[in-house]
């Protein structure tokens, strides 16, 4: 069983995207292992590709778009029935 919850954020460097990567680091928990990838790369945009993701910024955790990226925007209540700052049990 894994211990960390893994939060992915695709962004695009913009002052929107700022405020998603700066709203998830304040909400996630010690379990949660964030890490920020920058759609400028080819490599990156693949994986955003993967995963469904349409619109930056955008959030994934555990390998799953969270429900507020599916369309357009993130919101707490979204990132929080995602999982992102709920404890691991």
């Amino acid at each position: 069983m894994n211990n960390k919850r893994r939060i992915e954020i695709f962004s695009a460097g913009c002052s929107v995207c700022d405020e998603t990567i700066a709203l998830v680091k304040q909400i996630a928990r010690p379990s949660c292992d964030v890490e920020i990838l920058d759609m400028r790369e080819t490599e990156t945009a693949e994986k955003a590709k993967q995963y469904g993701v349409q619109s930056v910024p955008a959030v994934v955790v555990d390998g799953k778009l969270a429900d507020c990226c599916a369309g357009r925007g993130v919101n707490l209540e979204s990132l929080r029935n995602a999982g992102v700052g709920v404890p691991l049990m």
